[in-house]
């Protein structure tokens, strides 16, 4: 207890450093790691000097988001505002997966909009990408906690007394809907509504159930005019949970095929040339972007692709591995 104290005096003294004492703005949305800098900030700061930003993708953000960031703005008496980032989210993601430039753009790039010069402060940390090649301080924004893993982070949401629900596919963050969605947002009705609509159906299915489950998506794959759906669930739930599953999702009339995964999978990947000659880039995109939110071990067949439209990659199809 007494570490925790000293790491989180350490934390409320260099947000007043780095913040000058004036007011600042929060990128939150209703997760463990914004939650906490909401709290570090107010306990730094004081209430009247920090606002939370949040930024709604309508559709394709969790709907028990919404239900947290209202719970928890008012636990803290915290100053919330809700921007809206769809368009800018769509624009993004219509030439191909792209989550950091996502992020980039449609979230941090519209809370800063919204910030009018204050400083920005995120929830980065060492569990994504940012906080593993980011910068600490960067064009306005700070990541006050970006030495700490989650751990260290649910130790100090537990010291505040701060009570989360988890939000999205994982309980290790809440995630995006889109970011399941590993192919060209072409279509918003098409390819969006159907990430949107079945990773919402898995989620309300499993918590109806009682069933904690560590991880539980459906990706979306396939050539643009076919959307088929690889079922991710960790543990591995009951045959009769299984069906009930894949009876709900065969009604998202959009989804021409569903896959429940339990055997290691072969996934076929178009490239752009950037990527497919990047043997980094591959690497990263298999290991760091895919195989965390897969539930069995997953390789990857690589395409070079023809499309010039195509700015980073599609998952075109898959092969089970018996």
């Amino acid at each position: 207890m007494y570490q925790i104290r000293e790491n989180i005096k350490i934390l409320l003294e260099e947000i007043r450093e780095v913040s000058r004492e004036e007011k600042v703005v929060v990128a939150f949305s209703g997760g463990l790691d914004s939650t906490v800098v909401s709290a570090l900030a107010i306990q730094a700061l004081g209430r009247e000097k920090v606002e939370a930003i949040t930024v709604s993708f309508g559709e394709y953000s969790y709907s028990k988001g919404v239900k947290n960031i209202q719970s928890i703005s008012k636990a803290l008496d915290l100053e919330s505002k809700i921007v809206y980032g769809k368009k800018e989210q769509e624009s993004v993601l219509k030439k191909g997966p792209a989550c950091n430039k996502c992020t980039r753009i449609a979230k941090l790039g519209r809370v800063k909009k919204e910030a009018k010069g204050r400083l920005v402060l995120t929830g980065s940390n060492q569990s994504d990408t940012w906080g593993m090649k980011g910068l600490k301080i960067c064009a306005g924004f700070y990541a006050p906690l970006f030495e700490k893993n989650k751990e260290e982070i649910r130790e100090i949401a537990n010291f505040f007394n701060l009570k989360i629900l988890k939000i999205g596919e994982s309980k290790f963050r809440e995630g995006c809907k889109l970011k399941h969605l590993l192919k060209p947002l072409a279509s918003s009705y098409y390819h969006g509504k159907t990430a949107a609509e079945a990773n919402e159906i898995i989620l309300d299915i499993l918590e109806k159930e009682g069933f904690m489950a560590n991880l539980a998506n459906v990706k979306i794959i396939g050539p643009l005019n076919k959307n088929i759906g690889l079922i991710n669930m960790l543990p591995f739930p009951s045959e009769g949970l299984k069906r009930r599953i894949i009876g709900e999702l065969k009604k998202v009339k959009t989804l021409e095929e569903i896959v429940f995964l339990d055997k290691p999978i072969k996934l076929i990947v178009k490239a752009n040339k950037g990527q497919f000659n990047n043997q980094h880039s591959r690497y990263w995109l298999e290991r760091g972007r895919l195989q965390p939110d897969f539930s069995v071990p997953i390789e990857i067949d690589w395409l070079l692709t023809t499309n010039k439209n195509l700015a980073t990659f599609q998952v075109i199809d898959y092969r089970i591995n018996e």
